[in-house]
């Protein structure tokens, strides 16, 4: 089980799907994304959340708890959109999950525009794949919006396509997040 860290939500369990299929982000990190984010964002209230590859849903989860307005999270596995599902119920949050492939919901969603997105791709989501992603998601931000990406350590930099100014990356042991802005 994990737990939400901070918020109106702060301390309350959330499950995650069973098996290796996913790779909840930590406690620590998220500790420290959202510190990052409170410094970058001024605070979540009105904020409208993206969280791409969602696994158990627990970053779009977390920034509800901190006030965020909405958020749609979006899961290909049927199994951890079942497990998000139950979660967005039992904590009766303003979410949306769309059991979808990122690639598929990118092409063809209307939804938007984000404030935030957080994405945290399988470890073997290759740059090129994510590069490609990151530029069919700028349609569905606004100016100034932020990206968080989450990789892992062992992989090259994030290459931040057209439309995107880089902000930082910080490393957390075999865990490396990546702040982008979308810009022009």
């Amino acid at each position: 089980m994990t737990r939400i860290i901070a918020g109106g939500l702060g301390g309350r369990r959330i499950e995650t799907p069973k098996g290796d299929g996913t790779r909840p982000t930590s406690d620590r990190v998220r500790e420290s994304l959202f510190a990052s984010l409170r410094s970058l964002l001024g605070g979540f209230g009105e904020l409208t959340v993206l969280d791409l590859y969602a696994g158990s849903g627990a970053l779009g989860l977390e920034a509800l708890s901190r006030g965020a307005s909405s958020a749609v999270l979006v899961e290909s596995d049927a199994n951890a959109a079942a497990v998000i599902t139950r979660n967005v119920r039992e904590l009766g949050v303003p979410a949306r999950v769309q059991r979808s492939s990122v690639e598929r919901y990118l092409e063809s969603s209307s939804d938007g525009p984000f404030d935030l997105v957080l994405c945290d791709p399988p470890y073997a989501v290759t740059g090129t794949v994510l590069t490609e992603q990151l530029t069919s998601l700028r349609r569905l931000l606004g100016l100034g919006s932020v990206v968080v990406v989450e990789r892992s350590s062992r992989t090259p930099d994030l290459v931040w396509p057209d439309g995107y100014e880089p902000l930082r990356h910080k490393a957390y042991g075999e865990t490396t997040l990546w702040y982008g802005q979308a810009h022009g």
